[in-house]
């Protein structure tokens, strides 16, 4: 018979044996050098940058960190609306390796296929327009794809403080920088193990070029289904990342410092936004791997139970509680003073877990540790978020961002049968005419 004890302990080895040895495989992993010949150099290089404003400060800057690492060209890709600003810009940035093209409606899957036939390198490097590149970044992304193997590359992530930041935006921050931290963590473990990960984040990733040309991944990229009912036009990372697993091309996260591009994230109640965003993404994402694709079960074993399976089971506060309850149920014949032990060693495990995989963070700026307590409490709070998420899984808004639900209704359309049917002819009658 299963008793409370066999119960606590399966529990316990279900949510801690992945962190124990994600601990020995962060450790463990090693950045793909760079060859002292290397077959790819930074002409081999064109950015795309798809962005909503095409223009402002923050743009510029992150293309003048992009054009110090000298890449072949950057195609910035933005809505018909902005492309005169975002030429003007341009301009005033006085260089002719910045292209401006566009689109007519605000959708960051439409913006890159649009920049995909323009590109004429080897290498494609999608970039988001709120991103800082170290200068030796394009080198170690590219070390890699030296290796045939390899289809796409992503990159460490973190978060670019805030200078002089009040205290409700200190807060804001560092829990976000909390979620870069965790998932660089993942990422690096996850790729030690078997070479997966939950996604090549699109903050900064590269791909080959022939990849994303092939008919077969432009028409999936730009017709994916969710639930058999809608077009999905969301979440076009996640879609990549699935479709190098399904076609057997390795992908490879590059942890190292020449290969972090720092970021921003809302310093506000606009996090919680992008905290149920990404939440949603995951929720499709990882239900798809694991349950319509199935790839991720034979290939990244370690991943599917670290990461992708989290989604379904990790919920901080309930497993908490959950633990605890099988502790006393299962330790009710212990003496007092052995049973009072045995929940100090509990509880101190339980915290000591909150914070081990985020230690870089707390090696860097150890003043955040004062605000641990708020990182758990969120932790909490993150439960009742993933299931809001689950709940509305249908929804694609931001919510987070000025202009970016312009045109939400175009990122999930209902698909009727006929339009099923329109489509698959369409892309037929275009493979046979090549």
């Amino acid at each position: 018979m299963f008793s409370c004890y066999d119960a606590f302990v399966s529990l316990f080895l279900y949510r801690y044996l992945r962190l124990v040895v994600n601990l020995y495989a962060f450790c463990r992993l090693r950045p793909i050098p760079i060859p002292e010949n290397p077959r790819l150099t930074s002409r081999d290089v064109t950015v795309v940058i798809p962005s909503i404003e095409g223009a402002g400060g923050e743009l510029w800057d992150t293309i003048r960190s992009i054009l110090a690492t000298e890449p072949y060209e950057i195609i910035l890709v933005t809505v018909e609306a902005h492309e005169p600003r975002a030429k003007l810009m341009v301009k005033n940035m006085g260089t002719s390796k910045v292209r401006v093209c566009c689109v007519a409606h605000p959708n960051k899957r439409r913006q890159m296929v649009r920049a995909i036939p323009e590109v004429k390198t080897d290498i494609t490097i999608f970039a988001d327009d709120d991103v800082t590149w170290p200068p030796k970044l394009l080198p170690w992304m590219l070390a890699p794809l030296e290796d045939e193997r390899f289809g796409g590359v992503g990159t460490n992530q973190r978060l670019r403080r805030a200078e002089a930041p009040g205290f409700r935006q200190r807060i804001w921050g560092y829990l976000g920088a909390l979620y870069l931290e965790r998932r660089n963590f993942d990422c690096a473990a996850c790729m030690y193990m078997d070479g997966g990960l939950p996604c090549l984040s699109g903050r900064t990733v590269a791909y080959r070029t022939k990849i994303l040309r092939d008919d077969a991944f432009i028409y999936g990229f730009t017709h994916e289904e969710w639930l058999g009912r809608y077009q999905l036009n969301a979440d076009d990372d996640n879609f990549i990342t699935r479709w190098l697993v399904s076609h057997e091309k390795a992908i490879w996260y590059q942890y190292h410092k020449e290969a972090e591009v720092q970021t921003t994230l809302e310093d506000n109640p606009k996090f919680l936004k992008q905290c149920l965003r990404w939440s949603r993404s995951n929720w499709r994402s990882n239900i798809t791997s694991m349950f319509c694709e199935g790839h991720i079960w034979r290939s990244q074993p370690w991943s599917t139970y670290a990461v992708h399976l989290t989604t379904l089971s990790h919920w901080a506060l309930f497993g908490d509680c959950l633990l605890l309850f099988l502790f006393f149920k299962s330790t009710g014949a212990w003496d007092e003073d052995a049973q009072t032990l045995g929940f100090i060693l509990l509880m101190s495990w339980i915290f000591m877990t909150k914070f081990i995989k985020l230690l870089g963070h707390y090696i860097r700026y150890p003043v955040d540790f004062l605000l641990l307590p708020i990182s758990i409490l969120f932790g909490y709070l993150h439960g009742l978020i993933k299931v809001y998420a689950m709940l509305s899984l249908n929804v694609t808004a931001w919510g987070s961002r000025d202009g970016a639900d312009d045109d939400d209704a175009y990122r999930m359309i209902r698909v009727t049968q006929k339009q099923h049917e329109a489509a698959d002819h369409h892309f037929i009658q275009n493979l046979c005419t090549q």
